[in-house]
């Protein structure tokens, strides 16, 4: 990670580092353009590798099953051969200027000089919706109450709570449930949302007692002494109550996503998102593309294949940006081959 300030020239400035960011730089390469990767987080990888490093992704190509960190560091090994620099561990606060001419700044004091700009911030800057519960920084603070899952191995043997009804809630509790001592898994309505081979799966491991279900009951209040939790209280719509004895509550109730800065660049957004031409990726901004979960057009499906294609398109729709006097003569990578 970079600490110091610079000031970089480059042809393609790439507005985050995650994996839709780090194929886009890939594509630049192949088109002999020059990025830089500037991302807030101090590491590359973006959601893949802050919340589930660890965690399967079944929809990537000839992948059957890959793991966040992994494919990031797949990734990683793709863009070796060119060298990208990047700026992390601050953000992007302002971008200036017109197509062929942007300047960005960063708040350590970065800038960087760029013909055209990519955002690629997926949603934006991210957290975890917190449940509104009595002392539940303390919780935090001891790791008592987690909201990712980085090392699986962490949760061996422990009695952990899986608050939540959507595919993560669903993902870790059937994933935790082959090493913890027990697992809860909470919602407030007798109904998850999930694919049905995984909902499948969690009535297999309910059945085999690997996974108690706890429905319909929501977060009360958490117990424990020091911040170290001996038990969640539940309680149903009509005010029962149940304590869990756990040493662990992971909620999964969603991010809370702010564009941030991103909203102050005079680029049309729309309920944070960036909406963009489907055939480039550029936005209401000539010059600025984005492309991953931000931006968005009809028919747009938020999957990071998409955004492996979208990085594609964009990376071609720039050339006659940076090389106006050049005609781009498409090649397969199977003839072209990447720089040695």
């Amino acid at each position: 990670m970079t600490t110091a300030s610079q000031t970089l020239h480059t042809d393609v400035a790439i507005v985050g580092a995650g994996p839709t960011a780090l194929f886009a730089a890939f594509e630049c390469g192949m088109l002999k353009l020059q990025s830089v990767l500037i991302d807030a987080l101090d590491s590359v990888g973006g959601q893949c590798a802050a919340l589930y490093p660890e965690k399967p992704i079944y929809d990537i190509p000839a992948h059957p099953a890959i793991e966040g960190g992994a494919l990031i560091e797949a990734l990683e090994q793709q863009i070796a051969p060119f060298n990208v620099p990047r700026l992390l561990g601050s953000r992007v606060e302002s971008l200036t200027g017109t197509r062929g001419h942007f300047t960005l700044k960063t708040g350590r004091g970065d800038t960087i000089h760029a013909k055209a700009v990519i955002i690629a911030a997926g949603a934006g800057a991210f957290g975890p919706n917190r449940p509104p519960l009595a002392d539940l920084e303390a919780f935090e603070r001891t790791g008592s109450v987690q909201y990712y899952v980085k090392k699986r191995a962490d949760f061996a043997g422990k009695r952990i709570v899986v608050a939540g009804g959507g595919d993560s809630a669903l993902d870790w509790a059937l994933s935790l449930s082959d090493i913890a001592e027990h697992v809860y898994l909470l919602h407030r309505r007798d109904r998850f949302r999930g694919a049905p081979e995984t909902l499948s799966r969690i009535e297999a491991q309910i059945s085999a007692g690997k996974i108690e279900k706890v429905v319909p009951y929501q977060l009360h209040a958490l117990h424990g002494d020091n911040g170290q939790l001996s038990a969640v209280e539940v309680s149903t719509m009509s005010g029962e109550t149940r304590k869990l004895e756990a040493d662990t509550l992971l909620p999964f109730y969603g991010l809370s996503t702010d564009l941030g800065p991103v909203a102050l660049w005079g680029i049309d957004t729309q309920r944070n998102t960036i909406p963009v031409a489907p055939a480039s990726l550029e936005t209401s901004t000539p010059g600025i593309f984005a492309i991953g979960d931000v931006a968005t057009y009809p028919g747009k499906l938020k999957l990071i294949l998409q955004g492996f294609s979208e990085g594609a398109m964009a990376a071609h729709a720039i050339h006659p940006i940076v090389h106006p006097e050049t005609a781009l003569h498409f090649e397969y990578s199977t003839s072209k081959g990447t720089p040695g």
